[in-house]
C-alpha cells in the first residue's frame, strides 16, 4: 500500500503551485506565497518584502493573521524567522515570519519550508521583471518606429519636435517632454514642451551659460537627476516643479540638434537603469529621424524652388516675349496709313497686352519668392493680401505694379499702403455681386503737386458703395482722391464707390 504524502507537504506543494500560476500579477502571486508561509508554519504574521527599483521604500506584502483574535503586530520579543529572497545572485528582499502563539519557537523544518517558498518568490519576481523588461523594450522600440514614421511625414520642424516630445513623455511615464535648443549666448532654452499642464510657463525657460549641467549637455552627454528641484546644477525657473529627470542629447553623426528632457513630478519613482538605457537609445534614433526629416523637407523645398524657377523662366522666355512681340506688331499696325478706322481698337489691344505683360511679370516675381517665408517687400505683401482676399471673393484679383515698388517705397509708407489695401479689399468682399477686382500700385506717375509718390488704386465692379470713408489707419483719412486737399497722403471712395485711391509722397 502506497504511503500518502504528509499533509504539511501537500500544503507546501499547493502553496508553490499557487505561486507558479499562469497569471502575470506579481503582487497576487507573492500574496499567495506569504499566505502559504503563514498557514504552513502557524505563524502569527508573514511579511514578504521586495526591493522596488526606482523607489526608496521597498514594497511590503503582508499575509492576514492565521487565527481569530491574534494581534495585528508582533509582541515584543516574539520569536521570528527570516530568509532572504534571491533573484539570480542578487538579494531582492526577504520572507519574514513573526510569532507563533502557544506553539513554541520556529523549527528547522519551518525554516526549510520558508526557504522553499522564498526561492519560489525569487523565481516569480525574476520572471515578472523579465516580462516587464521585454514589455518596456517593445514599447520603446514601437515608439521609436512610430516617431520615425511620423517625422518623415510631418510638414514642419515644429510639428516634428512636438511629436518627439509627446511620444517620449508617454513612453517614459514622465510629467513633461521637453526639447531644448542651444542659444546664441551659449545656454539652452526650452523651445517645445509636451505636458498635460499648461506649457506656457515652461517655453522659453533657459539654462544659463556657466551652469555645470550645461557642459555635459553641450558635450552630448546624458544627464540623470534624482531631484531637479534641489540639484544645484539646475538653474531654470521651472526646476522646482520636478523630481527625477533625464536629459538626453539629440545627436546624430556628431551633430547636436538639442536636448530631450523627461522630468517626473517631485516624489515620483526614480528612473531605473533600464529606463535610462531605453530612453537614451530612443533619443539617438529620434535625432537621426529629425535629421532625415529635415533633409527630406530641404529636398522638397529645393524641388519646389526648381519647379517654380522653371515656370518663371518659361513665362518670361515664352509668354512675355510673345506678348511683347504682339504688342509691337499692333503698334506698328496702328501707325500705318489707313488704320484710322481701327485705331481705337488697336490702342485698347495694346493697353490690354501691356497690362497682361505686367501681370505675368508679377506672377513671375511671386514664383521666385520662397513659399514658406512671409514676404518682406511691398510687392510680395500686396500679393499676399490679394491672395487672402481671393479665398473670400472666389476669384483672384488682378494685380499690376508700375515702377520699382520694393526699392522706392520706404517701410513706413509700405505699411500704411498695405493697411489701406486690406481695408479696400475687405470693403470689396462685403459689397454685393463683385466679379472683378483690380489692384494697381504706381510709383511712376507723380502726384498732383509734381512730387514723386506712390499711388494705390483698388477697383471692383460690385454694387455701389456708401459715402466716403477712411481707408487707412493712423493719420491718413479718406479724401477726394489724388487731386484733393491732402497732398501728404489720403484716399477715399470715388465715383460709384467702387474705386478706392490712396497716395503718399516718397
Amino acid at each position: 500500500m502506497t504511503a500518502q504524502p504528509a499533509p504539511r507537504l501537500t500544503r507546501l506543494l499547493e502553496a508553490v503551485l499557487a505561486g507558479t500560476g499562469t497569471e502575470l500579477d506579481l503582487p497576487g502571486t507573492l500574496r499567495h506565497i506569504a499566505e502559504g508561509a503563514a498557514e504552513l508554519t502557524g505563524a502569527d504574521r508573514a511579511d514578504l518584502v521586495v526591493a522596488d527599483p526606482g523607489r526608496d521604500a521597498p514594497t511590503e506584502i503582508r499575509a492576514p493573521a492565521t487565527g481569530p483574535g491574534t494581534p495585528a503586530g508582533p509582541e515584543e520579543g516574539a520569536p521570528g524567522l527570516r530568509v532572504p529572497i534571491l533573484v539570480g545572485d542578487e538579494e531582492s528582499g526577504e520572507l519574514r515570519l513573526t510569532g507563533r502563539p502557544g506553539a513554541g519557537p520556529f523549527t528547522a523544518e519551518d525554516e526549510q519550508l520558508l526557504r522553499v517558498l522564498a526561492a519560489q518568490a525569487g523565481i516569480s519576481i525574476g520572471n515578472a521583471r523579465l516580462y516587464e523588461t521585454a514589455r518596456q523594450r517593445e514599447r520603446w522600440i514601437e515608439g521609436a518606429a512610430a516617431v520615425t514614421t511620423a517625422l518623415l511625414t510631418e510638414e514642419s520642424a515644429d510639428d516634428a519636435l512636438t511629436t518627439v516630445a509627446e511620444r517620449a513623455r508617454l513612453l517614459a511615464d514622465a510629467s513633461a517632454g521637453v526639447i531644448l535648443h542651444p542659444t546664441a549666448e551659449g545656454g539652452m532654452a526650452i523651445v517645445t514642451a509636451s505636458t498635460p499642464d499648461d506649457p506656457d510657463g515652461m517655453l522659453g525657460a533657459t539654462i544659463e551659460p556657466g551652469s555645470p549641467v550645461l557642459e555635459q549637455l553641450l558635450g552630448g552627454e546624458p544627464v540623470f537627476l534624482t531631484d531637479s528641484a534641489t540639484d544645484p546644477r539646475m538653474t531654470t525657473h521651472v526646476r522646482h516643479r520636478f523630481g527625477p529627470s533625464m536629459m538626453l542629447p539629440l545627436q546624430a553623426n556628431g551633430r547636436l540638434i538639442g536636448t530631450l528632457a523627461l522630468p517626473r513630478r517631485r516624489g515620483a519613482r526614480r528612473y531605473t537603469d533600464l529606463e535610462r538605457l531605453l530612453a537614451t537609445q530612443f533619443a539617438s534614433q529620434a535625432a537621426l529621424a529629425l535629421v532625415l526629416a529635415d533633409a527630406r523637407r530641404g529636398r522638397e523645398r529645393l524641388a519646389v524652388y526648381e519647379d517654380r524657377d522653371r515656370i518663371a523662366r518659361d513665362l518670361h522666355d515664352l509668354v512675355v516675349q510673345r506678348l511683347f512681340a504682339t504688342g509691337m506688331m499692333l503698334e506698328s499696325t496702328e501707325r500705318r496709313h489707313g488704320a484710322e478706322d481701327v485705331r481705337d481698337i488697336l490702342v485698347r489691344a495694346v493697353d490690354e497686352l501691356r497690362s497682361t505683360v505686367q501681370e505675368v511679370r508679377t506672377t513671375i516675381f511671386a514664383l521666385q519668392q520662397p513659399p514658406a517665408e512671409p514676404p518682406t517687400g511691398l510687392r510680395g505683401r500686396v500679393l499676399r493680401e490679394t491672395a487672402a482676399a481671393a479665398a473670400r471673393l472666389g476669384f483672384a484679383p488682378s494685380t499690376r505694379f508700375s515702377g520699382a515698388v520694393d526699392a522706392r517705397v520706404p517701410a513706413p509708407v509700405a505699411d500704411r499702403l498695405v493697411t489701406a489695401l486690406r481695408h479696400a479689399l475687405a470693403d470689396a468682399c462685403a459689397r454685393g455681386e463683385v466679379s472683378r477686382v483690380e489692384v494697381a500700385v504706381d510709383t511712376v506717375t507723380p502726384l498732383a503737386d509734381g512730387r514723386a509718390g506712390v499711388r494705390l488704386t483698388v477697383f471692383d465692379d460690385g454694387a455701389e458703395g456708401g459715402a466716403e470713408g477712411d481707408v487707412t489707419d493712423g493719420d491718413v483719412k479718406g479724401g477726394d482722391g489724388p487731386d484733393g486737399d491732402e497732398p501728404d497722403g489720403g484716399g477715399g471712395y470715388r465715383g460709384a464707390g467702387t474705386t478706392v485711391t490712396w497716395w503718399s509722397p516718397l
